[in-house]
């Protein structure tokens, strides 16, 4: 009880937020609130001023953030070391993903090979990956941005130029390769802010002095690819992320396009576990 009240009491200190803390932790608002009171409560003790709706981290609450910090970071060391323990052909192995389309060709191979392993793949965009990887919530975690974190070690999974989808009844569709130009009169359905798609793509219309007609924000692949299908606009793909559905096409940009990498991370100090080890082997055995 004590360390899940010193998990909340430590999310929220680093958010700043109850409402951030409870959804990372998959908690109800309430839950988090009374776990940190009954904590202060217990040990007669303040870790947040509350004044206006406002939470602030109180001296005795910073004082005790690098001893909770140590024992959450124990907490993980241990869950990892139990899920990586035992015959090779066994354990939990999770992964974060931008570009499944990369992961998923080494994912089944290593199942094939590991059929007893559980994995699990979250999605995400780059900077969201990066982030679950650095907090120990992903073993290996895939990134369109280059890291230079020293705590990273990195692979690089392949590239792809930037494409336009739209739909295949869509006037654009009858070019073999669209102009950047041609934007202007459309709707661009965009992915959310810290995509490097997103950013890649802004940049090359900038440059070309591009303005789309108007922009919708949509926050998955999977939605931007339902939103073309009905007609709602276009977008800008890497090219291996194009959608086979009969109705949905890609064209290539007349003037060169900015290129996607895509790279798989893990942290070095883990880059020997078993289970991380033989998924990197995976990969650089293809």
């Amino acid at each position: 009880m004590l360390v899940t009240q010193l998990k909340s009491f430590f999310i929220v200190a680093r958010l700043g937020s109850v409402t951030l803390a409870a959804k990372q932790l998959g908690l109800s608002q309430p839950t988090v609130t009374t776990q940190i009171r009954a904590l202060e409560e217990h040990y007669g003790i303040e870790l947040f001023h509350r004044s206006s709706g406002r939470l602030v981290i109180s001296d005795a609450g910073v004082r005790l953030l690098p001893l909770v910090d140590q024992l959450l970071q124990q907490e993980i060391d241990v869950e990892f070391a139990l899920r990586n323990a035992g015959e090779p052909q066994h354990g939990s192995l999770r992964l974060g993903a931008t570009a499944p389309y990369y992961l998923l060709d080494i994912v089944q191979r290593y199942h094939q090979r590991f059929p007893q392993v559980e994995i699990s793949v979250a999605a995400g965009n780059s900077r969201q990956m990066i982030a679950t990887l650095l907090e120990y919530q992903v073993d290996l975690a895939t990134s369109s941005q280059l890291e230079t974190d020293p705590r990273l070690f990195r692979l690089e999974l392949g590239a792809d130029p930037l494409v336009l989808l739209l739909h295949a009844q869509h006037p654009l569709a009858q070019m073999d390769a669209v102009p950047l130009a041609a934007l202007a009169d459309c709707m661009l359905l965009t992915r959310e802010r810290g995509s490097t798609t997103r950013q890649m793509s802004e940049q090359m219309l900038s440059e070309a002095g591009v303005q789309p007609r108007a922009s919708m924000e949509i926050a998955s692949r999977e939605a931007l690819r339902e939103a073309v299908l009905r007609q709602m606009g276009v977008s800008i793909f890497a090219r291996s992320e194009v959608s086979t559905h009969p109705l949905l096409c890609s064209r290539p940009f007349v003037e060169p396009a900015p290129v996607l990498p895509e790279y798989l991370y893990c942290l070095k100090d883990r880059r020997n576990a078993r289970l991380i080890a033989s998924f990197l082997a995976e990969y650089q055995a293809q």
